[in-house]
């Protein structure tokens, strides 16, 4: 209705009212003129109790007014949290990870309060996190206000048995994490207004809303029991070896399901307020780091897809390798002629750089691209980070991202691309989501399976009998590939030995045939420090392969992966040498 409409409204109405109040006086003039007096009395009576029920009315109806539409999310310019619903996040086998609670928020009115000195001293006993100047506020303000919100119902009820005059409490709902630190960046949280901030709680925030309106629960992939088992043995490994930061994922490689995922440092996201920025940060799916010879599964699996190598092929890597300006040399030289097992067991680089060249830059470019390398990894996260690649793909570029420098991604861009080498060849998306049980994701084809096939076999001949064999799990066969990166240090103008990131690409298992239930796990150590029990080493095959192994070892059972002899790979495997745990 316009202002227009409205003042006409208004003075029609003021015109009845007019007309009815000088036809009630004429009827008096009428009733004394008569000689009626007791007819007078009545009207004026009727009159006398008209204008009171008029009044109660129009009190009723203001009344019903203020209480619907009042706005009590905006008392005296600070805003309480009312918050919109959430439903409830659980894992895929329905354990609670996120809900909405029953809270308070605590209102204060000082025109009601009898003791000013003695509510705030009451106050302050009561809530000694609250900000005295927040208390001030509302103490000497002239309406109601908005103190505090958040509170358990015991918090209530403390604070509801002091008795004191001009305290009040309004419901609230507030989204609550009841394992704390456990999965906080997969979950992620939300605001005091249910909007998800990150994580899952961002991710999925329309269908976490719209969930609650039906009373229904948003499953996602991680499986609590692998997620716990993950975090532990990171967080054990990250007290040993002091990193700067650490990842760790599992996934299924045929559905592309994150069943796992933990970060070094973690937060609570309960109060995410009080964590920094460097705890907060998903590190497995917003940082990328040179991941070092992880990289060398991706060249190997592209020489042979490509036909340009088999796995009898044979290197020369008795000297080091001269490329244009550069000498690629190896971490602990075999010196020797070696084959395409051996190469990738010994983690050579000059063995994987002749390999790389002979694919060509236009070719092995194309392959990490369908590998899913250069862009961002596929998943409903909105912390996925973009990869840093070359900007002219020439032997240089060629050489250096053969064996992982020069490339930036993130874990969970390679663990992506490694479920692509490991599940028949096709790049799986990946999910933060529980699919059905069966369901796996059709992909573009990336590998043959005949490729896949082999580099399963040769990844289990890397931990049998090369740089992973610290990762071994006695009837579990797993395979597995070594990475350590050297990191750039600005102060120094060049890659640091001291500065690196070591990491370990595990599957399990390895035999059977491509399409068998199948996982891949990842513990990535950036800036690791080594110990007097690594020799001082801090290479991803001393840092990273044990705990992976860990790892392994307390998730196959809930996985459903069953030990098998394994008394003849078990022979084979002989100790690394230190320095070959690259």
């Amino acid at each position: 209705m316009s202002l227009g409409q409205q003042a006409f409204g208004s003075s029609a109405i003021s015109r009845w009212l007019g007309r009815r109040v000088w036809g009630l006086e004429h009827a008096f003039e009428r009733a004394r003129a008569s000689g009626r007096a007791e007819d007078d009395t009545r009207l004026r009576i009727f009159f006398v109790l008209a204008l009171f029920a008029t009044s109660f009315v129009t009190l009723a109806v203001g009344a019903t007014r203020a209480a619907l539409f009042s706005g009590l999310g905006h008392v005296d310019g600070i805003t309480a949290p009312m918050g919109a619903a959430r439903a409830d996040l659980v894992d895929r086998h329905g354990q609670m990870l996120a809900a909405d609670l029953l809270h308070y928020g605590l209102y204060v009115d000082p025109r009601e309060i009898w003791d000013t000195a003695e509510t705030r001293r009451a106050l302050r006993a009561a809530l000694p996190t609250l900000a005295s100047e927040r208390l001030e506020r509302a103490l000497r303000g002239e309406r109601r206000t908005f103190l505090v919100g958040a509170l358990t119902p015991e918090a209530r009820g403390r604070i509801h048995s002091l008795g004191l005059p001009g305290l009040s409490f309004e419901p609230e709902q507030r989204r609550v994490y009841p394992l704390g630190s456990t999965a906080a960046h997969i979950i992620g949280f939300a605001d005091s207004g249910g909007e998800g901030l990150s994580g899952a709680e961002l991710a999925l925030n329309e269908e976490i809303r719209a969930g609650a309106s039906g009373h229904k629960t948003v499953p996602l992939s991680i499986d609590l029991r692998v997620q716990a088992a993950l975090e532990d043995e990171l967080n054990k490994a990250a007290a040993e070896f002091q990193p700067k930061g650490a990842v760790g994922v599992v996934l299924n490689v045929h559905s592309g399901e994150i069943l796992g995922m933990a970060n070094y440092p973690s937060f609570d996201p309960n109060r995410p307020g009080e964590a920094t920025e460097d705890a907060k940060l998903n590190r497995a799916a917003g940082a990328v780091y040179e991941m070092g010879s992880t990289f060398k599964a991706f060249t190997v699996a592209i020489g042979l897809d490509a036909g340009v190598a088999t796995p009898t092929s044979t290197f020369d890597a008795r000297f080091p390798y001269q490329l244009g300006y550069r000498t690629i040399h190896d971490y602990h030289a075999a010196r020797k002629i070696l084959t395409l097992v051996e190469v990738f067991q010994h983690s050579s680089n000059i063995g994987t750089a002749k390999l790389a060249v002979g694919i060509g830059p236009q070719r092995l470019s194309k392959y990490f691209a369908a590998l899913g390398l250069t862009s961002t990894a596929k998943v409903e996260l909105v912390e996925s980070a973009r990869p840093l690649t070359p900007k002219v793909w020439n032997e240089d570029a060629v050489a250096s991202t053969s064996f992982g420098h020069g490339m930036n991604v993130s874990p969970l861009a390679l663990s992506r691309a490694m479920a692509t080498l490991l599940n028949g060849g096709t790049l799986p998306p990946l999910t933060i989501r529980k699919l059905e049980p069966g369901v796996r994701p059709t992909g573009p084809r990336a590998v043959s399976e005949k490729t896949s096939q082999q580099m399963l076999q040769i990844m289990r001949a890397n931990v049998t009998g090369g740089s992973g064999g610290k990762a071994d799990v006695p009837g579990l066969s797993v395979g597995g590939k070594t990475g350590t990166g050297e990191k750039y240090d600005p102060e120094i103008r060049r890659y640091s030995t001291q500065r690196q990131v070591s990491s370990f690409a595990a599957v399990f298992p390895t035999d059977g045939a491509v399409s068998d239930d199948r996982y891949f796990v990842l513990i990535l150590m950036d800036e690791p420090h080594g110990t007097a029990s690594t020799f001082g080493f801090s290479t991803g095959g001393w840092v990273a392969a044990p705990a992976t192994g860990r790892v392994i070892e307390r998730i196959a059972p809930f996985l459903g992966v069953q030990r098998k002899a394994d008394i003849l790979a078990l022979a084979a495997s002989p100790p690394s040498p230190p320095g070959e745990a690259q």
